[in-house]
């Protein structure tokens, strides 16, 4: 498979599972807060969260009343974690070297806190990297909705112009694809293979195993 990037303009990164793998870290956070308040592991309890909505917006259906707390907990303790560095992919940052001498613009939309996301970032990457980051509750409503695309995009690229030739949203998860699928941007997952119901509900979704399949694709 070949990617032609002759009239790419933007190319917006998901965080969690694509640029960051963060999940290991978020894991043993969020084991700790349950383990507090006397729930299940995460193993035992994720089947209660709402694959369509943010890991912090899952807090209340983990926590119920207790959410805003037990999450404020969970920041501090996954802070605490990553100050000894996180890990990021192979190939990725040379991806987005060869983007920014192609001088494609480059952005980061993700659903996660700011505040986590901004400590993190230089710990993988420079943040000049990027010529936007746009995190979870700042547009009107986040992936996978339109809104959260456009939001980012603004100021990149005018709506009109947007095709899949032109933008491309990389991402690890369905979230991603039916984001840019929904605003008529190239849906890209990498990392995680989706399932054939994901195939079926987002049907132009490329998949790369990893980034340097991706980078080898683009011509």
């Amino acid at each position: 498979m070949k990617l032609k990037s002759d009239n790419l303009r933007v190319v917006l990164f998901d965080w969690d599972g694509t640029l960051a793998e963060s999940s290991p870290p978020r894991v043993v956070a969020v084991n700790q807060v349950l383990k507090e308040y006397g729930l299940p592991d995460w193993n035992n309890i994720k089947h209660k969260r709402n694959s369509r909505i943010s890991f912090m917006d899952n807090f209340p259906n983990m926590f119920g009343i207790y959410a805003d707390e037990a999450y404020q907990k969970y920041c501090k303790i996954y802070l605490d974690i990553i100050k000894n560095g996180i890990n990021g992919y192979p190939k990725a940052k040379e991806l987005l070297e060869l983007l920014r001498k192609r001088g494609i613009k480059i952005g980061i939309m993700t659903n996660k806190d700011r505040k986590l996301l901004e400590f993190e970032l230089p710990l993988l990457y420079p943040f000049e990297y990027f010529d936007k980051i746009v995190c979870g509750h700042e547009a009107f409503r986040d992936k996978p909705h339109a809104e959260h695309a456009l939001h980012t995009l603004k100021g990149m690229i005018e709506e009109k112009d947007i095709s899949p030739e032109t933008v491309w949203i990389v991402g690890d998860s369905q979230l991603d694809n039916l984001c840019a699928s929904s605003i008529n941007a190239l849906p890209i997952r990498i990392n995680y293979a989706p399932c054939e119901k994901e195939l079926c509900e987002c049907k132009n979704i490329l998949y790369f195993e990893d980034y340097n399949a991706f980078y080898e694709a683009i011509l």
